[in-house]
């Protein structure tokens, strides 16, 4: 129990700071990108904040992954394969809370499961008040 509690605490910890670090370095780039018209710098800082969903969403695929190999946090089963890909499969669904429930976790990888479905919803709308105040900011500017 502590095995799983210790990997789960680091893994969103981990993918707390990459979305931090992702939008702390959108804030810094964005306003030095004079180059380009506000529309523009919306749309970087949008493309932006998805690759950083991306990045976060497989590195939970890739937890899933490992897990379900090892054998010792659980399964999941159903439309699992058990290949890299169903777990991004299976991450996108969780992070985005979309959940098809074609896939279904067994054992104590359900912990994780829930933890990301959280996360996901947190980072989302984090996400979602970061591109709203660039807006702002951009947006006054004539585009």
């Amino acid at each position: 129990m502590i095995e799983i509690l210790i990997i789960n605490s680091l893994l969103i910890a981990s993918v707390v700071l990459v979305h931090y670090e992702g939008l702390y370095r959108l804030t810094r780039l964005i306003p030095k990108l004079t180059f380009l018209r506000p529309r523009a710098r919306i749309v970087i800082s949008v493309f932006g904040a998805l690759t950083a969903h991306v990045i976060e969403v497989w590195m939970f695929a890739f937890a899933y992954y490992f897990m379900v190999k090892s054998g010792r946090y659980g399964t999941l089963e159903g439309n699992f394969g058990g290949s890299v890909m169903d777990a991004s499969y299976f991450s996108f669904t969780t992070y985005t809370s979309l959940g098809f429930g074609d896939i279904v976790p067994m054992g104590d990888i359900r912990y994780l499961v829930g933890l990301e479905a959280l996360t996901g919803l947190v980072l989302i709308t984090w996400t979602a008040s970061f591109i709203f105040i660039e807006m702002q900011r951009f947006w006054k500017i004539k585009s």
